[in-house]
């Protein structure tokens, strides 16, 4: 059963780009101001009850739009989420009542075994009835719908649809919307050849609610054979180059800029922020008979 967004809504925020909120950046976070500012933090993160953690959120919050984006749903999976994991994910979207929630299209999950990766799933009728399930289960636990995030991929799997109408059937079937990662499409490219324009413009504009820019790694082992979406660089020329391409086809839409690891400092991370929200700002204004800015209900 489809989800919707509570009729309790708060008014309509503008949200430009955004950051990961990290703890050792807290003290600046609470002190920057600039124009359509929000932060993004790991949902599991803060299951915590009380503590620093959950009080500089709420800080945070108290100034910024923020976007809880998880990484344990296992959406994918048979039995998806526990309910346990479920629950706690409702408590804290009822606490804080995010602008945005989001998920992966991936699965993490099976026979009671947990594996710390995001996994991509076959694209088969089995592996979207198991994530249009997770999906729903997700949504009714919180009361709202979630955005699902594309998954990086570093083998080619079994295939009987592509994947943006995968994902998008996924949107129809559940009132799920679309968060799309354009670095993971160039992964994903450079891995097992999926063309990131050609998937871009198979999405149709109206299910993508965010889209995420980070930096990839070669792997350790393989160099550049194989790429890793590690979150652990710079964004690289060729990312700008695909979230040029797709702000141009999908408008102005809220844009998060990833950092997990090797975290440089916070000027740095508004630094580069700053060149996702200039191209922003440029879409908005070169198509501004066109398309208008995305504001975000929650």
């Amino acid at each position: 059963m489809a989800s919707t967004p509570s009729s309790s809504a708060r008014a309509a925020i503008t949200m430009g780009t955004g950051i990961n909120l990290k703890p050792e950046h807290y003290e600046q976070a609470l002190v920057c101001s600039a124009e359509g500012l929000w932060f993004e933090v790991h949902t599991e993160n803060y299951f915590v009850n009380g503590g620093p953690r959950r009080q500089y959120l709420q800080r945070v919050a108290e100034q910024f739009p923020l976007s809880f984006h998880g990484v344990g749903g296992s959406l994918g999976s048979p039995l998806s989420s526990s309910a346990e994991h479920l629950q706690k994910v409702a408590e804290l979207v009822k606490a804080f009542n995010p602008q945005l929630v989001s998920e992966h299209a991936a699965w993490s999950g099976y026979q009671n075994r947990y594996f710390a990766e995001l996994l991509p799933l076959p694209k088969t009728r089995d592996a979207l009835n198991a994530l249009c399930d997770g999906v729903d289960a997700y949504q009714n636990a919180i009361g709202r719908h979630i955005a699902i995030e594309n998954p990086s991929h570093y083998v080619s799997l079994i295939t009987e649809m592509d994947e943006p109408d995968f994902l998008m059937e996924v949107c129809r079937r559940t009132g799920c919307r679309l968060l799309i990662d354009v670095n993971n499409l160039y992964v994903s490219e450079y891995n097992c050849g999926q063309k990131a324009e050609d998937y871009l413009r198979q999405i149709d504009p109206t299910f993508v609610e965010e889209i995420h820019i980070a930096g990839y790694s070669e792997d350790p082992g393989l160099k550049n054979q194989l790429l890793i979406d590690s979150h652990a660089a710079a964004v690289s020329d060729e990312v700008w180059s695909l979230l040029q391409f797709a702000l141009q086809r999908f408008g102005y839409v809220p844009v998060l800029l990833e950092r997990d690891d090797n975290i440089p400092s916070f000027d740095a991370l508004m630094q580069e922020r700053h060149q996702a929200q200039t191209m922003l700002d440029q879409i908005f204004t070169q198509s501004d008979s066109q398309c208008s800015k995305k504001t975000v209900i929650s």
